[in-house]
């Protein structure tokens, strides 16, 4: 009788299917797993990198609406507007004041109504000041009070960041989160730099030996109205996404946020108050060299700061890594005060190269500090938590801090121009300023090298 071979082959093992999303209603994505590596590859870093570009292009605009008066504050007197250089500072500083507080609600509104809801919410009311300050700058007879409460209403683009940073870290793993933050952060303060940028092209393009100042926020609203509509198309709600209020109020509690929170005044604080001031301290200082005219359009200079100031932000992290944040602090506060007193030593000389080279090298510095100082922050809680155990996590408080610490850091955008304004109308010029601003450097070395640095402390025998 003859046999049949009847051994069966080895069973192969099935590929695995590849991971989808659980959506609800309203984009609203259930059982979100960024650690989960198949889910990852699979559905997770493509849908986590859409959100991503769609909050940054919400961020930009967000940075180049608070931006907006600080140009436009340029160009009201030729414009016809009876301002004194008080009022004139006001309407620069006041969208970063506005800024910096919203930025603290502004953290807890994503988990509140979720992050492609709050996106679209948040883009749309950049819509507030964008038309505010068209219709208001097309009358040179409105109100002082008028012209401030919209520039307030600027400060709508400043709380953006905190929102958008917020969501975004909700959609990484934590291996990928550094990358996709600071993405987002530079992509947000490039706002800046483009808006210094286009406004004097767009208020003077075609406008003859007139101004068209409305162009300045009209130019923005088709951006705005794209921007809301692809976060509404394309964005997600993160269910797990939950606010950590417990986090914040153990994060206050620490008395190093306050520390961080200081230095930061001085880093990003630099950045976002000299970018906003920086047309009206060429146009105060060198007339002459205000714009140049190119086919007809005006274009500054003055764009070139907070856009070497956002490209050398991820600069001051790599820094970080490397040697560690408060080396690379000290050093960035340091050549901050220097560059300052050299600021302060060749404005006699009425060299207006020598002042751009100087302020470039400025923005340089405080980039390279933004990001030196950030990266403290995990350290530092990490390290605090292994002295302190009060049941929250270093983790969660580091975190919030993230939050708390760039609200916190970001008046530094309305102290810097008033302290220019004070100084301008007290004593005629702005040495007096610059003096308080190479003093405060000094200081918040001193600070970081004291708390941070001093042989003896754990940070120091660590390597924060």
């Amino acid at each position: 009788m003859s046999t049949t071979d009847r051994t069966a082959a080895p069973p192969t093992t099935a590929e695995r299917a590849p991971a989808a999303l659980e959506t609800r209603p309203g984009r609203w994505v259930d059982h979100w797993d960024a650690e989960n590596l198949h889910f990852w590859e699979s559905v997770g870093r493509r849908t986590a990198n859409t959100n991503l570009k769609w909050s940054i292009f919400c961020e930009f605009l967000g940075f180049v609406v608070w931006q907006l008066w600080s140009i436009t504050a340029v160009f009201l007197p030729q414009a016809g507007f009876d301002l004194t250089t008080g009022q004139l500072f006001w309407l620069i500083s006041m969208p970063s004041l506005v800024g910096a507080t919203l930025r603290i609600p502004y953290t807890f509104m994503v988990a509140k109504f979720g992050g492609r809801n709050w996106t679209i919410v948040s883009a749309l009311l950049l819509l507030i000041p964008a038309v505010g300050l068209a219709l208001a700058v097309s009358d040179p007879t409105t109100p002082f009070g008028v012209l401030l409460l919209l520039a307030a209403t600027a400060g709508f683009g400043g709380g953006n960041f905190a929102s958008s940073m917020a969501n975004i870290t909700y959609f990484y793993p934590a291996r990928e989160k550094g990358w996709a933050l600071g993405l987002n952060a530079a992509g947000g303060n490039i706002g800046a730099a483009v808006a210094q940028l286009v406004v004097p092209i767009a208020v003077t393009a075609f406008a003859g030996t007139a101004l068209n100042l409305p162009m300045a926020g009209w130019i923005w609203v088709p951006f705005i109205l794209l921007a809301a509509y692809g976060a509404k198309k394309h964005m997600h709600n993160l269910s797990h996404a939950k606010g950590d209020l417990s986090g914040a109020v153990a994060a206050l509690k620490e008395k190093h946020l306050w520390v961080i929170a200081f230095l930061y005044i001085g880093t990003f604080g630099s950045f976002i108050g000299f970018s906003a001031v920086f047309p009206k301290l060429i146009a105060d200082t060198f007339p002459a060299f205000s714009s140049f005219t190119v086919f007809g359009a005006a274009l500054s200079l003055s764009f070139l700061g907070p856009l070497v100031g956002s490209l050398t932000r991820p600069l001051g992290g790599k820094l970080a890594d490397r040697r560690g944040g408060a080396p690379i602090t000290v050093a960035a506060f340091a050549a901050m005060a220097l560059i300052t007193v050299a600021v302060i030593s060749t404005l006699s000389l009425q060299n207006f190269w020598l002042f751009l080279g100087l302020f470039l090298l400025l923005f340089t510095a405080s980039g390279i500090a933004n990001g030196s100082t950030y990266k403290m922050i995990p350290t530092v809680f990490a390290l605090r938590s292994v002295e302190r155990n009060d049941g929250v996590s270093a983790e969660r408080k580091a975190s919030a801090a993230l939050g708390l610490v760039s609200a916190i850091g970001a008046y530094g955008g309305f102290l810097i121009p008033q302290a220019l304004g004070l100084s301008a109308t007290t004593t005629g010029a702005y040495t007096a300023a610059f003096i308080g601003f190479v003093s405060a450097y000094v200081l918040m070395m001193a600070v970081t090298w004291f708390c941070y640095l001093r042989p003896g402390t754990v940070f120091a025998r660590h390597g924060v």
